[in-house]
């Protein structure tokens, strides 16, 4: 495969914090283009548990040994983002049909917005299906272990966040 071929593929999302479904997607992408941009998206309208600069520390410490893939961040538009990058092809996890129709309505959006732009839906590992930040966060705050579903350092900085000292 040439990257002339498949051409530079952008994979974004929060990483709020990253997970090892979102390391699970990133390996598989990886496969499939060998120019694989990881950008962490800083959403507006949300506060995240980690700073943009905390969740890009753990995503290169996560990914430190995985060559072709580059890791970074954007604020505005996806679509500017990518255009700017040259990257054609969005990558999206699915866990759920309930991501389905709202990942569906992004990829129609983007697709008017930037036409060169497809968006390549990766189904989520079944290791991972009902792993999301959100629920990590509960189970960190119970003191549950966590191993399973996120890297070491991620696991580390969720328990110096949410746990009680």
């Amino acid at each position: 495969m040439t990257e002339q071929a498949h051409g530079r593929a952008l994979f974004p999302a929060s990483f709020d914090p990253v997970t090892n479904g979102h390391l699970d997607l990133v390996h598989r992408a990886r496969r499939i283009f060998p120019d694989l941009v990881v950008a962490v998206a800083s959403n507006v309208e949300k506060r995240g548990l980690f700073s943009v600069e905390e969740r890009l520390e753990m995503l290169e410490t996560a990914l430190a040994d995985v060559p072709g893939v580059r890791i970074t961040h954007f604020e505005g538009l996806l679509v500017d983002y990518a255009r700017e990058l040259g990257a054609k092809v969005l990558i999206r996890g699915l866990r759920a049909v309930s991501d389905f129709e709202y990942e569906f309505e992004m990829a129609l959006m983007n697709k008017h917005l930037y036409p060169d732009i497809e968006t390549l839906f990766m189904m989520t590992s079944q290791e991972f299906f009902y792993v999301s930040s959100s629920r990590l966060k509960e189970l960190v705050r119970f003191d549950a272990d966590i191993e399973a579903w996120v890297p070491p350092i991620v696991a580390k900085n969720l328990r110096q966040k949410l746990q009680p000292r």
